[in-house]
């Protein structure tokens, strides 16, 4: 990670055949294309890879989630359970459609924790939102059955977990809806986009429509098109989609290196008497993209970090105290700054924050160290980072 490491021929090729028709909008223009149809390509070689009926492209991760909670139905005032760790396109898209983010705990599989799930459902629940942070997932067997019992959406953020899989069943597949985001420093990037995955025809028309304006795409003449839903410009671009056709081609490899580079790290780590690793669930294999691990104690986790950079080993995330990733700093919403005015049913459930007790998720986070895999590194470069990131937590321990 990420798939911007190895651009080459292939993505230039991609986007040449984009730049010599001249059109850079998926829509429109058929006779112009040379038969060129870029996002078309890339949406039904993602959605057999992905192993799922449908796949709608959009223009980022975070328009792939809100177009997800609007092709469900979800707006104003239903409430989406989501967890304190995660980054802050989770709850900015549930606001968009003036729907209430309910943020709770997780445990040591760094998302949803399914107890703290159940607890927090009422009348207004709609959806729970597991985000498979740093390339792992939720215990899904037990979030799904919360979700039958509740008659809830279960909707798979996987925007950090291309490639891994539960059950043998790729992330984004398991719920009802799947999303995916390739911006530049995900595990393949179109520089800007996203993704949307579903077995539900209704949940793909729907998003097919509300990412390009309501537009119902039938015939081939757009100006001739029905508009049978309000909605808003999601759209991918053709150059984008190009990026991510080339990029997509190169998914199994960038996995492979990752899981080599990943397990020569933990490797040296599990050695450490000490140290300990997220909970993958039973079934589950992630998608080796972060190493993510435990320190006895905070205090010991904040010396390790900061001894981890001293020793020259970069990428490493100490996330209890990082602005875009956990409760503890999005002040943004803790203390209501939109820019606009909110709904009082919103206000009242964000006022609610500062007086959350999310000692459960500090007690993980304040422990955790997550440390990048890159593909770019070669066997013996990441040989030479194992060693000097066990050296240097050994100093602290």
């Amino acid at each position: 990670m990420p798939g911007f490491e190895i651009f080459g021929d292939e993505e230039r090729k991609q986007v040449n055949d984009v730049l010599e028709s001249g059109i850079l909008m998926r829509y429109g223009f058929d006779g112009m294309r040379n038969g060129h149809w870029k996002a078309k390509e890339f949406e039904t070689t993602f959605a057999k890879k992905m192993g799922s009926e449908y796949c709608q492209l959009v223009s980022s991760g975070t328009s792939a989630l809100t177009t997800a909670l609007a092709s469900a139905g979800l707006g104003a005032g239903d409430e989406v359970i989501m967890p304190s760790f995660t980054f802050v396109a989770s709850f900015e898209s549930i606001l968009a459609l003036g729907a209430i983010p309910v943020l709770v705990d997780i445990d040591e599989t760094l998302t949803l924790d399914p107890s703290s799930v159940e607890a927090a459902i009422t009348s207004k629940t709609k959806c729970v939102m597991p985000v498979h942070m740093c390339g792992s997932m939720a215990d899904l067997d037990a979030l799904q059955a919360i979700c039958t019992k509740h008659n809830l959406l279960l909707l798979e953020d996987a925007c950090q977990a291309l490639g891994g899989t539960y059950k043998g069943k790729a992330l984004g597949s398991i719920g009802d809806l799947g999303c995916f985001s390739f911006d530049f420093v995900k595990t393949i990037t179109c520089g800007e986009g996203g993704a949307i995955i579903t077995n539900n025809k209704d949940y793909y028309v729907n998003s097919d429509q509300y990412q390009d304006h309501g537009h119902d795409h039938v015939g081939n003449d757009r100006g001739a098109e029905t508009h049978p839903v309000m909605g808003y410009n999601y759209r991918i671009s053709e150059l984008h989609a190009a990026v991510g056709v080339a990029q997509l081609g190169k998914l199994d490899y960038i996995l492979a290196i990752q899981k080599r580079n990943y397990t020569i790290v933990r490797n040296a780590l599990e050695s450490i008497e000490g140290v300990t690793f997220r909970k993958v669930p039973e079934g589950g294999e992630e998608n080796y993209s972060f190493v993510s691990f435990f320190l006895p104690n905070e205090e010991l986790a904040k010396k390790a970090h900061k001894a981890l950079g001293e020793g020259g080993v970069d990428a490493n995330f100490y996330w209890y105290t990082n602005s875009w990733h956990y409760i503890n700093g999005w002040e943004h919403l803790r203390n209501l700054k939109p820019l606009g005015n909110l709904t009082n049913e919103v206000r009242n459930q964000l006022e609610k924050l500062n007086d959350t007790d999310f000692s459960k998720s500090d007690a993980v986070m304040s422990r955790t160290i997550s440390s990048l895999v890159k593909i770019g590194w070669t066997e013996e470069e990441v040989l030479e980072r194992a060693a000097k990131m066990k050296a240097a937590i050994l100093s602290v321990l």
